[in-house]
Order: C-alpha cells, then structure tokens, then sequence
C-alpha cells in the first residue's frame, strides 16, 4: 500500500526540468543504436520497467565500489567532487587534492542553498541497496563500481543536503518523496529513468505508486533516458 505521504499528493505541481517537461511527447528514440536516447511519456516509461520482487540477501554496501577517481582521472578529483564541480551553481576554487572552496549549489530535494560541499551528499538516485534488490545482486563487480559512480547521466547522482540524503536512506517513492513539492515530478522522472538505464525492476508497491504521480500531478511528464553501456 502506497504511503501517507501520497495522501497530499494533489497539491504538487509538475517541475519543468530536463527529464520532465510540461508538454506531451510520443515515444522516440535520438540517435543510433543500441544507447541511442529514449523519450518518452512518463505513463510508458514506467510501463516499460519491468516488475519484479525484492530480494536483499547478501547486499553489503562494499559492494559497490565509491568513490573512484571520476571521469576524469588526470583532474586528482573523487566521482563525489566531480559531481559537486558539475553542479555548482557558482563555480568553486579548487585547491590541492581536489579541495573545494567558495562554491554554491542548490539542493532541489529541499530548495535549500548551500555553500559548504561538507553540507552536502551525492545521492545515488536509485540508492544501492534499491539497485542491488531490483537486479544488480547480478551484476559484475565492474558494473556495480560504473552504476555507484556514474556520470553519464545527470539524473544518476546529484547533489543534496545531506540531511535530505540521509532521510531518503534506502527507501524508494512508495516511502519517501523529496520535502519540496515543486521537486516531486522531477523526482518521479529521473527515478524511472535511472531504472530504465540501468534495466533495473520495479516491485509491486513502487510502482503502484509511480503510477500514482503518473496519472495525478505529473501527468504530462516525459522522461528521457540513455541506457547505461
């Protein structure tokens, strides 16, 4: 059964963001082969995750291996400050050993400004015990380290307060929705994106309650994805 936090859920408005829009959109695919970019309606993007139980036996954080050395492995920064420096909406100094200073950001879980990166987590979107239940139990030791660092979509980590981070914990959006109402289609989006990119399941309450978002507030929305190498 769906969470009481949905019970308010007619108050949300739809955020125009890169993952979600505010216009109706058919299914298209840009570009070629097999990682070209999918965009489609979030109402067929969920339809298209597939649905399965959870099984959490023998999940350890360790195993997935974060943070590496990023993208950029010449740059001396962690995957966690090369995100930070992506996401910065006024740019920071960066000192020796990749220290970062006098930079701002802005968490959209919350709508909270922050201007110290020690205030700040990078949130996995689809937290790693969630990947691990829903199908990457199965994955290799190297694929587990791409998905726990992976930049290759915006919507894969991003930078929150940590509070916020820490509230999520685990949970998926049968559970918990960001605190800020104008957040929550955004949320919902890149939620099934990164599922879909990483060809990761659904179970039964999470989708129950995907759908919820789907025909309520963020009705209108359109998800774009690449799925992941």
């Amino acid at each position: 059964m769906i969470k009481n936090f949905l019970r308010g859920f007619g108050a949300l408005t739809l955020a125009v963001v890169p993952l979600i829009a505010s216009s109706p959109v058919q299914a298209a695919q840009v570009g070629d082969g097999a990682r070209a970019a999918q965009v489609t309606t979030l109402s067929d993007a969920i339809v298209r995750v597939r649905l399965a139980g959870e099984d959490r036996s023998g999940y350890t954080r360790s195993s997935f291996r974060h943070w590496n050395s990023g993208d950029i492995a010449t740059d001396g920064c962690s995957t966690r400050n090369e995100v930070l420096l992506a996401e910065a909406v006024r740019a920071p100094e960066v000192g020796p050993s990749c220290r970062l200073t006098g930079g701002a950001w802005f968490s959209y879980y919350d709508g909270q400004e922050v201007t110290d990166p020690g205030a700040l987590d990078i949130d996995h979107m689809v937290p790693l015990a969630e990947a691990w239940d829903s199908g990457a139990s199965a994955w290799t030791a190297a694929r587990r380290e791409a998905y726990a660092n992976d930049q290759g979509a915006a919507a894969s980590l991003v930078a929150v307060t940590a509070r916020t981070n820490r509230q999520k914990s685990d949970q998926d959006p049968a559970a918990w929705m960001p605190p800020a109402p104008d957040a929550q289609c955004r949320y919902v989006g890149e939620w099934v994106a990164t599922k879909l990119r990483w060809q990761l399941a659904v179970d039964a309450a999470e989708l129950e309650a995907l759908k919820v978002f789907a025909e309520g507030p963020c009705q209108d929305g359109v998800v774009s994805y690449t799925p992941a190498p």
